[in-house]
């Protein structure tokens, strides 16, 4: 839900090759239970929880930690917004249930090991491995609240809406002015003031104010401290008992900051991401993948960038986002091709080096290496230039494989596309 609401609020997505690219985005994302147990430590308001990955744990949670509920909110714990409306490949409709006590077990038992499909996930949706049982509070008010980074004002942001819920994008789109947006000095810090206009933005109805105040300066600590990029409560709520309750959580991490959080970055779930991100990622390798048929890999992120477009302009769509960096080592390309080549939709792989740092005979060399251990089953197109460009071309040529050549990044992105049609 924050993708969208804050995509449209404040910045603009990644527009690579024509489409909208709002899931691959450079930060540690984490579940909800997580972030709920973090805003915990710093004194925020959060329902009473517990995350069970087993029917045999949610009977155990029931009698240890709800004995005397009534009814639980039951959440299924996936890295993407829209759980409620969402709906698992089993039929079960929604990710998100309030029942009684003695429906948890059957209802938790539906939603684990179970595929969960929403507006965010794509029709492949994500495993819920986990489910995040909570307290049923007793809301008056549903209202929406979140941090991100501004360009803008070059700081934090604060965005504020008295009314929250699932429409939170849809009510963004109809009734701008029910948005406030309160840019903090990032020098300065919050202030009273500050705080004051984001409560304001929330109007609550029964929540004490200066109470409220003092969460929202809470939540903005949190997000300074902690390194985070986004964090976003959808709803922040009142409960009859006047308090402001964090109902949800999502928080966002800087990557940049992950040798000074290990704590936190310890709580990374690969499980719910792409899996050739995560491939990429132990090879050291800037990869980001998309929906296209056409592999990429590249030196450097602009000219990374410019073959995609170059692609996009002769008719064809890029499968990824590949930058192998300025020192790659013959290992590095090597790991490169099986995750290109791991994509069942991937039809044609387009090599386009420009030597500087980068050396084209290790480049050649990995292209033979990699060849040799992933046979390749699909058109390579391979374009080289700069340093070392006649040992590379030579290399490829004594290699005996069946490559193709290009002269020029034209021709290559002509060639590659020629190639996915036949």
């Amino acid at each position: 839900m924050v993708r969208g609401l804050l995509n449209k609020l404040v910045s603009r997505s990644l527009s690579v090759a024509g489409k909208w690219q709002q899931q691959q985005l450079r930060r540690l994302n984490i579940h909800e239970y997580q972030g709920a147990e973090l805003m915990g430590k710093y004194g925020i308001n959060v329902p009473k929880g517990v995350v069970v990955s087993s029917v045999e744990e949610v009977r155990k949670a029931i009698q240890d930690v709800f004995p005397k509920e009534n009814e639980l909110v039951v959440k299924s714990q996936i890295l993407a917004g829209g759980r409620g409306l969402g709906t698992f490949k089993s039929g079960l409709k929604g990710g998100v249930h309030i029942v009684k006590a003695n429906q948890v077990e059957e209802i938790a038992g539906k939603m684990l090991g179970q595929v969960l499909v929403t507006k965010q996930t794509g029709p492949q949706g994500k495993v819920v491995s986990k489910v995040y049982l909570c307290e049923k509070l007793s809301l008056v008010n549903e209202m929406y609240f979140a941090i991100t980074l501004d360009r803008a004002s070059a700081g934090p942001l604060i965005i504020a809406c008295r009314k929250g819920g699932t429409s939170i994008e849809d009510l963004a789109e109809k009734f701008p002015d029910m948005i406030i947006k309160v840019p903090i000095d990032v020098f300065k810090g919050i202030t009273d003031e500050d705080a004051a206009k984001v409560v304001d933005g929330l109007a609550p109805k029964v929540a004490d104010r200066n109470g409220s105040i003092e969460q929202v300066k809470k939540l903005y600590k949190l997000f300074c401290e902690c390194d985070c990029t986004m964090l976003e409560i959808n709803p922040i709520a009142e409960t009859s008992d006047n308090q402001l309750v964090a109902a949800d959580a999502k928080l966002n991490f800087d990557d940049n900051a992950a040798y000074r959080r290990k704590e936190i970055f310890a709580l990374r779930d690969p499980s719910q991401e792409d899996p050739r991100e995560v491939a990429a990622a132990k090879a050291d390798l800037n990869y980001i993948g998309l929906d296209g048929e056409i592999g990429c890999m590249v030196n450097g992120a602009g000219l990374a960038m410019a073959t995609m477009d170059i692609i996009k302009l002769h008719g064809g769509t890029p499968a990824n986002f590949l930058d192998v960096g300025g020192n790659a080592s013959e290992g590095q390309v090597v790991e490169a091709f099986k995750i290109l080549t791991a994509d069942d939709k991937v039809k044609a792989i387009l090599v386009n080096i420009f030597g500087g740092i980068m050396k084209c005979d290790i480049i050649a060399s990995g292209i033979v290496n990699a060849a040799k251990l992933v046979s390749l089953k699909v058109p390579v197109i391979v374009r080289l230039e700069g340093t070392n460009v006649d040992q590379g071309k030579r290399i490829l040529k004594e290699s005996g494989l069946a490559l193709i050549t290009a002269e020029d990044l034209d021709d290559a992105a002509e060639k590659a596309v020629k190639a996915t049609a036949s």
